[in-house]
């Protein structure tokens, strides 16, 4: 059975091709989920008291209703990027504690899916209500292991918080269906039931928000869940896994694996006891889920990235087309997977928009995220930095000139300067594949189709962005674009509005009776 990578494998978790028309957006705002109340500067060691007082730093796995140890007792560190302190050291599992996991799941399937709709919906919506009141802590928690902004973290814990309020009141409208039947005396009825044990496997870049997104429509739905978040962001999982048996998630509903991923998959893959894998990373991973997962023949649902083109035409207004790149551009320090990854300008407008765009990328401040000026953070680590100096040099070394930015910042670490680099072409690396970073390549084109070509240009199809004032070329080009999400004239597109129907879908097993 193929395997994950190593616990500490430098290698990215997203680059790939996502199921295209998850939905086509005209134009969506969702800026409120991602801004986050203000909050002075705080110092990490205070951070880190206030987060133990409220009981919320655990380092032991949850398995079964219980915070266990690695069974030979190995553990692994988390480490705060911005200064390279060590911030806990977590349990490090492996195939035993899976296994164990996923036993105490599929027990507790039989008695949570009898669960009401109702009763169900209850003890998500009071797990929602938990979150938001330990809102400073979940935020203070990310900032210290992932890196970004508290700003940004804040604005996560009420995007991951949306979705177990969303899943919480979805839970009562999981309906069936009756169909007409083909003879008088008999009744066609569709019953949807939950579909089990679901694996979900998490990346480092959003840590509540890709656990909540999972977890709370297959809570909802009925299923029971085995966890399995990165080895860089474990501690924002453990917590939000915590709150939610104080909410009432019975023990075994939520387990929480973390440590050797390749043991970790494995023991998923092969288990006949999950009967779905939900995953968001690399194309290389979930590749082999896919293969892994068939031996048993799982649903699998993978969410694999992006190379998000961004359009600016000429009509478009320039200070909106600013703002919503510099938004859908920088946001994490780059580090999402929708990410504008490509900057495409118009010729007629490419030098205007450049100057415009250099000057407020010039205007991020960055620093360590419990700072209250910083708006970009460090990458994730040392690898991350590697990735990006090597397409930064690539684009270089083919004729591409930096326009701001360009190397390491001096704060060191992983801190890179925010970048914007004019002229990129299609050979680069920059054009081609997801930098996951802070750095933004200008593309001229000149026509509308030429645009198009480029933006599709990819094997990644997350999302694309495009800014103009004409209505029918808004229509016309997100719909030939082939892509799942298209921001029109708004750089910030996730919302768990848009996502309900492609999260809840292969949660269920649609039983027909007559």
């Amino acid at each position: 059975t193929p395997s994950l990578p190593p616990p500490h494998s430098p290698a990215p978790l997203h680059t790939p091709r996502a199921p295209r028309r998850w939905c086509s957006v005209g134009r969506v705002f969702s800026v409120n989920r991602w801004v986050g109340a203000q909050m002075g500067s705080v110092d990490a060691g205070a951070a880190m008291e206030k987060i133990r007082a409220a009981g919320l730093l655990r380092t032991r796995g949850l398995i079964g209703g219980k915070w266990v140890d690695a069974y030979d007792g190995k553990t692994i560190e988390v480490q705060n990027p911005a200064t390279g302190e060590v911030l806990a050291n977590v349990a490090c599992m492996g195939n035993r504690e899976t296994a164990d996991a996923i036993t105490s799941a599929n027990t507790t399937f039989y008695t949570w899916s009898k669960l009401t709709a109702s009763e169900r919906s209850k003890a998500l919506r009071k797990w929602h209500d938990l979150l938001m009141s330990h809102k400073e802590e979940l935020a203070l928690l990310m900032t210290l292991e992932q890196g970004k902004p508290m700003k940004e973290a804040l604005g996560e814990v009420n995007y991951g918080a949306s979705f177990i309020e969303f899943f919480a009141e979805e839970a009562k409208r999981v309906y069936g269906d009756i169909i007409p039947p083909t003879l008088a005396d008999r009744r066609l009825l569709v019953l949807k039931q939950p579909i089990g044990v679901v694996g979900a496997i998490t990346p480092w870049n959003f840590p509540l928000a890709m656990i909540t997104r999972k977890v709370g429509p297959a809570l909802a739905c009925g299923c029971t869940v085995v966890v399995k978040p990165s080895e860089f962001t474990p501690l924002t999982a453990l917590a939000a896994a915590d709150l939610a048996l104080q909410a009432g998630i019975p023990a075994g509903a939520l387990n929480v694996v973390m440590g050797n991923a390749p043991e970790i998959g494995d023991e998923l893959m092969q288990s006949t006891q999950v009967r779905k894998i939900t995953f968001t990373g690399s194309t290389a991973v979930g590749k082999k889920l896919m293969a892994g997962s068939a031996n048993t023949v799982k649903k699998v649902s993978l969410e694999l990235g992006g190379n998000a083109p961004c359009i600016v035409f000429d009509d478009a207004d320039i200070d909106v087309a600013v703002k919503g790149s510099l938004a859908a551009k920088f946001r994490n320090s780059g580090q999402t997977c929708v990410c504008a990854n490509r900057i495409l300008v118009q010729e007629g407008i490419y030098e205007k928009f450049a100057s415009a765009f250099v000057k407020a990328v010039q205007s991020l401040q960055v620093g360590n995220g419990l700072e209250e000026s910083t708006s970009q953070g460090p990458l994730i680590n040392e690898a991350a930095v590697q990735k990006v100096e090597k397409f930064v040099g690539d684009a270089t070394s083919k004729g591409a000139n930096i326009m701001l930015g360009g190397k390491r910042h001096s704060l060191g670490m992983s801190f890179y300067e925010p970048t914007v680099v004019g002229n990129v072409s299609n050979d680069m690396l920059l054009f081609s594949e997801e930098v996951f970073g802070p750095v933004a390549p200008l593309i001229p084109f000149k026509t509308e189709e030429e645009a198009i070509h480029l933006a599709n240009d990819t094997n990644a199809g997350l999302a694309a962005y495009m800014f103009t004032k004409n209505i029918a070329r808004s229509w016309r080009v997100s719909e030939a674009l082939e892509y799942g999400l298209v921001g029109v004239n708004e750089g910030l597109i996730s919302t768990e509005v848009i996502e309900r129907q492609i999260k809840s879908l292969n949660l269920l097993r649609y039983e027909p009776t007559m």
